[in-house]
């Protein structure tokens, strides 16, 4: 199938050009200042005094902002996942509803724009290296969507192709959305935006490399070649550009597939996966951080594909070993050495309160609660997950929150995270604290 024609799938075109992508962004602040005004005359006609957040921070505005990242795609969509992730608790549940939907598949590109840019990085005869291309993605994302594909030689490939200016437009994107941000009352003023548009601007640029990528992806498939748990696609660097990376297809099934397997393979499933998470972060230091379930699949064999190495990065020693200390304190249960360690990371700092240094241990407690638990824990039966949400929401209603944690600490939150959601998912059975122990010992 090599139909790029009218009758093929369709698609929105991503945006192109810096002028272009910031006019969608500017649009969308136009109509939000007429909103607003609009909004408070009838407001104050009706003898009400409004307050600005009020008119603001609305479904319709968010639905709005939310609608343009996923349209442009790159930096702003990655913003609004983030956002997602690390303040949706912060917001109104109808507000954070519009944010949470960027965290799905993405809009795709038409096959009219995937043909320019494939010409654009393979030359106008393009076609000349495949038997048969597949202009229908398999996947799409913030930076790009993948197609399947087989060479002349009959290899079957999976093409990673990124959307056209969003690498060129990182640095500009995230400027023109945290001014949207800021204007339409989005991130309450308690969290610190600087952070989060930081976070999102450096990882852009990390995926938008696709030569680091690939770099990284053949990193992980040498230092995993020997685990018989996981297999990771080789990328083929013939056919590879600064936008195009091409690595073998890997007949699979999705990971959500196993929920309604057996116990005992969800289980090693799940056991397989945190078990990589602490391998990463304590051994390698070099940690896949996106947890996005997309990006692992299972084997007709059993095994684990692992993909997308775009969010790999590698942590510098003195923060591993500051979080084994911190794992150490954890299961010691001792509140001083807890506090020194966490101190240490830079959760707590000297000026904080009392009382939200003391709510902050509770919770970390809580978190810690797999971990302490002799034995099996069941996370199928386990109410951890609302407890931490209602604690998350309370310290959000009375705006009691702690420092913001430094960038590589946020990678790793999203992929521990991510862990614990699909232990959770797939009702997993495990001796969590058998699993730890071997790391938390000083000087390994």
């Amino acid at each position: 199938m090599n139909d790029f024609s009218a009758d093929a799938p369709k698609g929105a075109p991503v945006p192109t050009g810096r002028l272009k992508r910031a006019s969608v962004l500017g649009a969308t602040t136009a109509a939000i200042a007429g909103d607003v005004a609009l909004g408070g005359l009838k407001r104050l006609a009706q003898g009400e005094r409004p307050k600005l957040s009020d008119l603001l921070l609305t479904p319709n505005n968010a639905r709005r902002i939310a609608d343009d990242m996923a349209r442009l795609r790159g930096a702003t969509m990655k913003v609004g996942q983030l956002m997602s992730m690390e303040v949706g608790e912060l917001m109104p549940p109808e507000i954070a509803q519009q944010f949470e939907r960027l965290r799905a598949a993405g809009e795709t590109m038409p096959p009219a724009q995937v043909r320019d840019v494939l010409q654009q990085e393979l030359g106008c005869d393009f076609t000349r290296h495949f038997k048969r291309f597949n202009p229908r993605p398999i996947a799409a994302a913030s930076i790009g969507q993948v197609h399947r594909a087989m060479l002349k030689d009959g290899r079957e490939v999976a093409i990673k192709l990124q959307y056209p200016g969003v690498k060129e437009s990182i640095d500009s994107d995230v400027s023109n959305i945290a001014r949207l941000m800021k204007l339409s009352g989005a991130i309450p003023s308690e969290f610190d935006m600087g952070s989060l548009l930081e976070t999102a601007r450096q990882q852009l640029h990390e995926e938008a490399d696709y030569e680091r990528e690939a770099a990284q992806m053949e990193s992980f498939r040498i230092a995993l070649k020997a685990d018989p748990r996981f297999v990771i696609p080789e990328h083929l660097p013939d056919l590879n550009t600064p936008h195009v990376l091409v690595m073998e297809f890997l007949e699979s099934q999705p990971l959500e597939s196993v929920e309604t397997a057996p116990q005992d393979q969800r289980d090693t499933v799940t056991n397989a996966l945190i078990s990589l998470l602490l391998w990463e972060l304590f051994d390698a230091r070099h940690m896949q951080t996106d947890p996005n379930l997309a990006n692992y699949r299972i084997m007709g064999d059993g095994k684990i594909a692992l993909l997308d190495f775009g969010a790999a990065r590698r942590f510098p020693e003195p923060l591993v070993e500051g979080y084994r200390q911190l794992l150490i304190a954890g299961l010691s249960g001792v509140p001083d050495e807890i506090n020194a360690a966490a101190t240490q990371l830079g959760y707590f700092e000297d000026a904080m309160p009392d009382a939200l240094r003391q709510r902050l241990l509770v919770l970390f407690d809580m978190v810690m609660e797999p971990l302490r638990t002799a034995g099996t824990y069941d996370f199928g039966k386990s109410d951890l997950l609302p407890r931490l949400r209602d604690a998350g929401m309370e310290m959000a209603m009375e705006r009691s929150l702690g420092p913001t944690p430094p960038p590589d600490s946020l990678f790793l939150h999203r992929k521990v995270a991510g862990m614990f959601l699909l232990a959770v998912r797939m009702k997993a059975r495990l001796d969590v604290g058998a699993m730890v122990a071997p790391y938390a010992t000083s000087g390994r």
